[in-house]
């Protein structure tokens, strides 16, 4: 079998479904080996337990490095890196995650901040006003962090430790502010925990190519057919080991991945993150 069979194969197994070989030859518009890459990314996961060691301080910094050297809106710039490594700050930070039990286990916790606070200091030095002081500051910048995430993430995974994106961060964003030292206009996106892996890496199922990936226009005429087939797919290949808030829906004989998702969504989750978000000074006009 070929890299790109291989490859292909590897999608498949995931989506469904996968692109046709683009492996075309070694002219400018072919590939002629899928990079090594291309073949992590078609096999990567989270991992969730990990070696006690931290991963050393210059190799963070080094990965922080490298995830700020992704693209930013129009060179602004507008995300910044707390690694979280000092055992004190750790164990407070760990506290207010306490709801997902494996995060205890972390070694350390990389946190991605959104921070339009530098583009309005810019303006004070200037002695220009701040006029787009409305929603899209605060896209941009979030933008601008999530970027950096994936970025980090790979750079990590890249040099054979884990990682695994922490949105619940946001459940308590004036807690983890004051904890880091977040001034107004800078705010945790997501954390990350990053470590040696203890346990083979989790890679989920993906929903098919056909119902996410578009060419040329938004299409969504088959995706009913999509969800239920990758439902089906999902729960024969990779079914959930318990049911969502069973109390609250009851249990479901044929439980799948779109009432798991419909039953984590019927349910209130951060409603106070627009309040926190317009009290460290942002507008969302």
């Amino acid at each position: 079998m070929s890299d790109w069979q291989t490859l292909s194969e590897r999608l498949r197994s995931r989506f469904g479904d996968a692109p046709a070989d683009p492996g075309v030859g070694d002219g400018p518009h072919g590939v002629a080996q899928p990079p090594s890459l291309w073949t992590h990314l078609s096999r990567r996961g989270s991992v969730r337990r990990f070696q006690d060691a931290k991963p050393p301080v210059e190799v963070l910094r080094t990965m922080a490095a490298l995830a700020l050297c992704t693209p930013t809106k129009s060179d602004l710039q507008q995300r910044d890196i707390i690694i979280v490594h000092d055992d004190a700050v750790l164990t407070k930070l760990k506290a207010l995650l306490a709801n997902q039990a494996w995060i205890a286990g972390a070694p350390v916790l990389v946190v991605v901040c959104a921070n339009n606070r530098r583009q309005r200091l810019l303006h004070r030095l200037r002695g220009r006003d701040f006029v787009n002081d409305h929603l899209d500051a605060f896209f941009n910048a979030s933008v601008d962090a999530g970027i950096a995430l994936a970025a980090f993430g790979l750079a990590a995974e890249a040099a054979g430790f884990g990682t695994c994106p922490i949105s619940a961060i946001r459940n308590h964003p004036a807690e983890v502010g004051a904890l880091l030292g977040l001034p107004d206009h800078v705010f945790a996106v997501a954390a990350l925990a990053v470590g040696l892996p203890a346990e083979p890496q989790t890679t989920s199922l993906r929903l098919p190519l056909s119902a996410t990936v578009h060419e040329n226009r938004y299409a969504e005429e088959d995706v009913a057919a999509a969800i239920r087939a990758y439902d089906q797919r999902r729960a024969e290949l990779q079914p959930y080991p318990q049911q969502r808030a069973a109390g609250a829906f009851g249990t479901d004989p044929a439980y799948t991945w779109s009432e798991d998702k419909v039953r984590q969504y019927s349910r209130p989750e951060r409603t106070g993150f627009g309040a926190f978000i317009r009290s460290i000074g942002f507008r969302l006009d």
